[in-house]
């Protein structure tokens, strides 16, 4: 019988839960690869060698069952944590190029720090959470990554 209390308790639930986070860093796109001036026609005023700043907002999602005990995907003290110590500790008031080791070699685009955020948390989290990053860099620019 369709919607009958006993089949959903049976029932295997996915959630998604989304925790959102804002943090501040500078950075400058610039990639060594590129002369200076093809860094300057490619990145524009983002080039700036004394770099520019973003509130970033970014937003951690993760996938899972819904445990029938605790009615939670995950305990979101431990997503909590786990953004605290991936994003927030190593990102925060921070210049990405140069306080953070991952961006020496790689430009510091909102793609590559999806990148980073999510091959970071993919380490904090228990297997298979991590469903996406979605990285507010301003109102109007958007990164979505997850993990392909």
């Amino acid at each position: 019988m369709a919607g009958s209390s006993e089949n959903d308790v049976a029932t295997e639930r996915i959630g998604y839960i989304t925790r959102v986070q804002s943090f501040s860093a500078c950075h400058r796109l610039h990639s060594i690869h590129l002369s200076d001036e093809d860094n300057k026609d490619v990145y524009g005023k983002c080039n700036n060698p004394y770099g520019h700043g973003h509130n970033y907002k970014v937003e951690v999602t993760v996938r899972g069952k819904i445990d029938r005990l605790t009615g939670m995907v995950m305990n979101l003290t431990d997503l909590k944590k786990c953004i605290e110590d991936v994003i927030m500790v190593p990102l925060d008031h921070k210049n990405l190029d140069k306080d953070v080791p991952y961006f020496a070699n790689v430009v510091s685009t909102t793609e590559n720090l999806a990148v980073y955020i999510w091959d970071n948390m993919v380490k904090a989290m228990p297997p298979n959470m991590l469903y996406e990053i979605k990285i507010h860099e301003t109102d109007k620019n958007i990164v979505i990554y997850r993990g392909e």
